[in-house]
């Protein structure tokens, strides 16, 4: 029988250990603060900068927005960080991408001060989580493993395989992956005959940015679908895989309602930390 992962079950299995934390640290008289960055009008990040702010709020936080206009230089942003570094009373700093082309992702990434990093974007916390000294991953790929994990797929001597290798997704969750003793396949635009490979595998990660990628006859069945794909189409949102694959898996994440939902909760989950 098919087991639908869904995300909402997850995030709701963490939301509770949150809420107490924050509590906790509200009775000693500390507000969990966060603060969000968003330089321009993108559509995606002006709405996913409402919903952070109000799950920060139903979890006991609070959510400070710095909203910059698109012609805003790096350099008027960076001084921002540069502040919100140095404020005590913020514990945890997140600037929305994309920015506009005058900004420099990877110097943002690098100007938030390690300790406030909530999505490892700063070279240090990459480098740390790599060395294997930090379990604080990127909230996406910490949400695959989560909802793996939460719903008790096993992991241990599988073969598992990845499409996409972004920093933000494929190559994190690839490590991940590794560190539960899964053999781990990574595949990207340039890999040959990759439905062979995919047809292969215990469990299939896609995360290529591409609607309805993968195709049934690229996977085998009884296979374990996770989908990190939000697309956004005439005909709604849908994942990287097509839901004709559904029916040949052992269990999968439906999108929307999947990994999206635990990825929020990853970060609330490192700022309450």
């Amino acid at each position: 029988m098919r087991k639908v992962l869904y995300g909402k079950e997850v995030a709701n299995a963490y939301r509770e250990k949150i809420a107490k934390k924050i509590a906790d640290r509200k009775k000693k008289g500390k507000t969990t603060t966060l603060a969000i960055l968003l330089v321009g009008n993108d559509g995606a990040s002006k709405s996913y900068l409402q919903r952070i702010t109000k799950l920060t709020g139903e979890l006991g936080g609070v959510a400070k927005q710095f909203v910059f206009p698109a012609k805003t230089s790096e350099k008027e942003v960076l001084a921002c960080i540069a502040k919100l570094n140095k404020d005590k009373k913020i514990d945890g700093i997140m600037p929305l991408f994309p920015m506009p082309k005058q900004i420099n992702p990877n110097t943002i990434g690098d100007a938030v001060a390690p300790a406030k990093d909530l999505d490892c974007t700063n070279s240090i916390n990459i480098g740390e989580f790599f060395a294997g000294r930090s379990p604080w991953a990127p909230a996406t790929a910490r949400a695959c493993l989560a909802t793996l994990k939460h719903y008790g797929i096993k992991l241990d001597g599988k073969h598992a395989v990845v499409i996409g290798r972004s920093n933000v997704v494929g190559k994190p969750v690839a490590n991940l992956l590794l560190n539960e003793n899964c053999t781990v396949t990574v595949c990207h635009s340039h890999t040959k005959n990759l439905a062979a490979i995919t047809a292969t595998v215990d469990i299939l990660i896609a995360a290529v940015g591409v609607p309805k990628f993968v195709k049934p006859s690229m996977i085998k069945e009884g296979a374990v679908l996770i989908d990190v794909g939000i697309n956004v189409t005439d005909k709604g949102i849908v994942g990287d895989i097509c839901p004709n694959c559904y029916k040949k898996a052992k269990a999968y994440t439906p999108v929307p309602g999947g990994i999206g939902v635990v990825s929020n909760m990853m970060l609330l989950e490192r700022l309450a930390r």
